[in-house]
């Protein structure tokens, strides 16, 4: 069934037909089934909002978290619902109490979010932001672990790893990494932004004690759709950012209610897991577009005579390619680039500045096919 993705399942997406959107990893595409469950949650919360906030929401919610932990491998009570992965990096951050001096590690493929946060958090606390610097290209997870494992010490309190990269789309080796932050005495927080819908998921099994990741990129569900999943030993003092009426009340109870939202995009995260099943489920839908994306990767690569930023085995649905050498000059900036792509071909894509060089991070989803990514290839080609 996997061949039968890409333009036979774009009608599902309201996507414009004169676009070559091969950026579903910034924001997502929500498919128009999963749009239509979103209405008629809202629709049934305006038709009687109190009715629907005090007797409805509750148990709908409880029902939602079931069914995304089950797909997450967690149990519901250690999963909470958040608008997007950032949200969820903030909330354990913001929660956990630095003292002057504590360190808090990160890398120099951190979201920069996430990186702006720690300055936050330092800042007000005292706390040091340690950043370990990650050599790119890649030719393997080995210089990952040296370089983040070089920067562990006795004062590192967290350790925040992404779980797949977002300006250079590579997937972390979570295993030694996380082995050796506890090693070191230090919790372990992942951005898993990118991961659900991309990779097959068991949080528990991961063994980081704090898991974020968002449910509108690669689930397909709505924007605002994410998750923090803590575990159980870690659950106490750890709050929503929103304190409201059940504070103090457990992990569930605080973030269940945090004041009047309009929590239909949370809701509708069971019809995205439906129609991910409709696909032939994620072994199908992730066949097809991890095959897209490398086999696009390297026509990219080969027809520019670059490279492709890390090795297949650390390459999920997304991809960076080298452009030419061209591209790299402090004149071409990586906004001209993409508004120019945008003006001239209706391409979607980010193009950003790394290592000293420019790079296109392209995306593969089920409505993607290969001959869109032969209209980057000469659109490239032709500048």
């Amino acid at each position: 069934m996997a061949a039968s993705l890409g333009q036979a399942v774009r009608h599902h997406w309201n996507l414009r037909e004169d676009i070559v959107f091969l950026n579903h990893g910034s924001y997502g595409a929500t498919p128009e089934p999963v749009l239509a469950e979103q209405r008629r949650w809202r629709d049934r919360m305006e038709s009687n909002p109190v009715n629907f906030m005090k007797r409805v929401l509750p148990d709908a919610l409880e029902s939602a978290k079931a069914r995304l932990a089950a797909f997450l491998g967690a149990g519901p009570a250690d999963l909470a619902f958040v608008d997007n992965a950032t949200s969820g990096v903030n909330t354990v951050l913001r929660s956990l109490d630095f003292q002057p001096g504590d360190e808090i590690l990160i890398n120099s493929h951190t979201y920069n979010a996430v990186k702006q946060t720690c300055l936050h958090i330092a800042a007000r606390s005292g706390a040091v932001l340690v950043e370990a610097d990650i050599p790119y290209p890649l030719s393997g997870p080995q210089p990952i672990v040296e370089a983040i494992t070089a920067r562990l010490s006795a004062r590192t309190r967290l350790v925040i790893l992404d779980h797949i990269t977002s300006p250079t789309a590579t997937i972390m080796p979570l295993a030694p990494l996380i082995a050796a932050a506890k090693a070191a005495g230090a919790l372990v927080l992942v951005d898993g932004a990118h991961a659900p819908g991309m990779l097959p998921l068991d949080l528990p099994a991961i063994g980081a004690d704090y898991y974020t990741g968002n449910c509108h990129k690669w689930l397909c569900a709505p924007k605002g759709c994410a998750f923090l999943w803590v575990d159980p030993a870690r659950q106490d003092g750890i709050h929503p950012l929103t304190i409201s009426h059940y504070y103090g009340k457990g992990f569930s109870e605080e973030f269940a209610w945090t004041g009047t939202r309009d929590a239909s995009a949370w809701l509708a995260v069971t019809a995205a897991l439906d129609f991910l099943d409709a696909l032939g489920g994620l072994e199908t839908v992730t066949a097809y577009t991890h095959r897209l994306a490398r086999d696009a990767a390297a026509m990219l690569a080969d027809a520019w005579g670059t490279e492709i930023g890390c090795p297949p085995a650390m390459r999920g649905t997304m991809a960076c390619i080298r452009l030419p050498d061209r591209y790299a000059e402090p004149a071409m900036t990586s906004q001209m680039v993409m508004d120019r792509l945008w003006q001239e071909y209706r391409i979607e894509i980010p193009v950003l500045r790394f290592a000293g060089q420019a790079w296109a991070r392209i995306s593969a989803a089920p409505y993607n096919e290969m001959a869109e990514y032969t209209v980057l290839k000469e659109a490239i080609g032709k500048w």
